[in-house]
């Protein structure tokens, strides 16, 4: 049986990454459509916001885990959770600093900065597609006892 705190944490982290992924980031786009900029702008720093909220909700469960079944790198669980965490940490720390470098020196359409921001960003998105997919199989194994809770 899972903690309130690990239930608490896994609502959040995959919660967070569906609603703003998959529902808030291209309502943005959506509705500003005339100013992509200020979309993009407010979605980054969501998505931030939600890298560094599913580092501690990651911890937190990973800490969980640990704690009540002992340290047992082969559980599925653990697995998926550190795999989760590496690739917000990737997303976070190495991904996210290279496309504000772009962004900063100035993008023009067609450029070489562009060609290279899209490909990061393509990267980028890849991988939370990834881990939100990741973080769903969590949930869904987790409840319906397909992952060993021993």
């Amino acid at each position: 049986m899972r903690s309130g705190a690990e239930r608490i944490a896994l609502t959040l982290w995959v919660g967070g990454m569906w609603v703003i992924g998959y529902i808030v980031a291209p309502t943005l786009f959506t509705v500003l459509d005339d100013n992509r900029t200020l979309a993009g702008e407010i979605a980054g720093r969501l998505f931030t916001i939600m890298s560094y909220l599913g580092l501690a909700c990651g911890v937190i469960i990973l800490v969980a885990l640990l704690v009540r079944n002992g340290v047992r790198w082969r559980d599925g669980r653990v697995i998926t959770v550190l795999l989760m965490l590496l690739v917000t940490l990737v997303g976070q720390f190495v991904l996210q600093p290279m496309m504000a470098e772009l962004k900063a020196a100035g993008i023009a359409e067609g450029s070489e900065a562009a060609t290279q921001f899209a490909l990061l960003h393509g990267i980028s998105s890849s991988l939370f597609l990834f881990n939100s997919l990741l973080g769903l199989g969590l949930v869904v194994f987790s409840s319906s006892g397909g992952l060993s809770e021993n």
